[in-house]
């Protein structure tokens, strides 16, 4: 896995998990700085409703997501041991539902009531500062797969050198990508079938 793009598409759990890929240096986090963070949410955006500054609101400062990346990184451990154990029809650690369930409950989703000129509209809003209200959007999404039966479908990548988990549509899907491992295991089974045809063809006839 040699490339850096955080890959994006799968349930957002999975998307969060996903951040820590593997690379020819060695594991990878793609959160690590708020720098990584800030892009991340910029992918995410549309599915991270009530977490994100909406209209007037002040954007997420540096220090935010700082401060942030900590909380982010939290859930995520908690996400990768759940539903390590969950996928495979095991019960999950016990500290990681908890923690999942701690970040829930730092800010909970308020039905916040306005009025739009002509009725009454109710927009999800959470209080707290930005990391805690992003954690919980996380942790929210994390509980909405394990409780989902399609937690037991999600697949590890079958690429030897990535560790990317994906929720198959098909159930003869292999690859987190068909475009990256797919493609790449393709051509190294090419050259494998090529090194043996031309190591056959070297041998001397006896």
């Amino acid at each position: 896995m040699t490339d850096l793009a955080p890959p994006t598409g799968e349930p957002l759990a999975l998307d969060l998990i996903n951040t820590r890929p593997r690379t020819q240096d060695g594991p990878a986090d793609l959160l690590a700085t708020a720098e990584g963070l800030r892009a991340w949410l910029t992918l995410q955006e549309s599915r991270l409703a009530g977490a994100l500054p909406e209209g007037g609101d002040a954007p997420l400062t540096d220090g935010d997501l700082t401060a942030a990346v900590r909380a982010v990184h939290e859930v995520r451990d908690h996400a990768a041991a759940a539903i390590d154990r969950a996928r495979r029809g095991l019960r999950p650690p016990e500290d990681a539902l908890r923690g999942l369930n701690r970040a829930q409950r730092a800010a909970p989703a308020v039905r916040a009531l306005t009025w739009d000129g002509t009725a009454v509209t109710a927009v999800a809003r959470r209080d707290g500062p930005p990391g805690a209200r992003l954690a919980a959007v996380l942790a929210e999404a994390v509980a909405e797969l394990l409780t989902d039966p399609a937690v037991t479908s999600v697949r590890e990548c079958a690429a030897d050198d990535c560790v990317m988990l994906f929720l198959p549509a098909h159930p003869r899907r292999r690859w987190c990508s068909a475009a990256r491992c797919g493609n790449r295991a393709r051509v190294a089974r090419h050259y494998r079938r090529r090194r043996a045809l031309d190591s056959q063809a070297a041998e001397p006839d006896l």
